[in-house]
């Protein structure tokens, strides 16, 4: 009798043991599982948080260039042009041919610098960005390169895709014109291929050129701005991939989900 009750009492034990175990087997996993989540929580409020500091730094840029644009059409581009009637009346009343000369030649500088700025003024003021789709603004982007005459880049697309964020237009464009200085300054190229196209609703831009490549492992990233190209991609939810190799050029390809 007394052996009955030993054995059930060592059953009853193992049993509150067994319980007790897979409780802390369950808490342990509970408490992974929420600290998982919460992990990923932190890590979504942190990348809301690049996006937000993203798009006020992209607005506070767009704002600040077009508020210098304006001041430099309006004010210094006013005062340049009265400066030029200056020198034309100048020229006009003074009868030295010696003096005239010189009158002449800084007008010419003070016209050339107001050309100048005007192109600046429309630049920084320029919001086509805004008004263009993302492939215009590619395609015309490589035709001015094109009208450089140092390198042929040829242009295609697939891609019927409207993006209607000015930040995501903004960053892809920038880093398309970023790549096309890049390969025409350091990669001695030939020829530079830019698509975009569509693929399982993504949106894929593939830059590449012929160029002399590089080591990306030892490349001081900072120096032509990978880094940040690959950063401000991040933030907007895309993939980055940099490929290169020595005498065979580079390809960049930025993978941007639509969903």
């Amino acid at each position: 009798m007394d052996e009955t009750k030993y054995i059930i009492i060592l059953i009853i034990f193992n049993l509150i043991f067994i319980a007790f175990i897979g409780a802390i087997i369950i808490f342990i996993r509970e408490y992974r599982i929420k600290k998982k989540a919460h992990q990923k929580e932190l890590e979504f409020v942190d990348i809301c948080h690049k996006q937000e500091l993203l798009e006020t730094q992209v607005e506070i840029q767009m704002q600040t260039m077009q508020h210098i644009g304006r001041e430099i059409h309006d004010n210094i581009g006013q005062k340049l042009t009265l400066a030029s009637l200056y020198t034309q009346q100048l020229a006009f009343e003074n009868k030295a041919p010696q003096v005239n000369k010189s009158i002449k030649n800084i007008g010419d500088i003070i016209n050339e610098s107001l050309s100048e700025l005007r192109l600046l003024s429309k630049s920084l003021t320029d919001n086509s960005i805004e008004l263009h789709s993302i492939s215009e603004l590619i395609e015309n982007e490589c035709k001015k390169i094109n009208a450089l005459k140092k390198c042929v880049v040829h242009f295609s697309k697939d891609s019927k895709t409207k993006i209607e964020s000015y930040q995501i237009k903004s960053i892809i464009f920038r880093i398309t014109q970023e790549f096309l200085q890049n390969s025409i300054k350091h990669a001695n190229c030939k020829n530079i291929f830019v698509l975009l196209k569509d693929i399982d609703n993504t949106l894929v831009l593939t830059l590449k050129d012929d160029g002399k490549g590089f080591n990306v492992n030892t490349l001081d990233a900072g120096g032509i701005g990978l880094k940040n190209m690959k950063k401000r991609t991040e933030l907007i939810g895309g993939l980055f991939k940099l490929e290169s190799l020595d005498q065979k050029g580079t390809t960049l390809t930025i993978e941007l989900p639509l969903t």
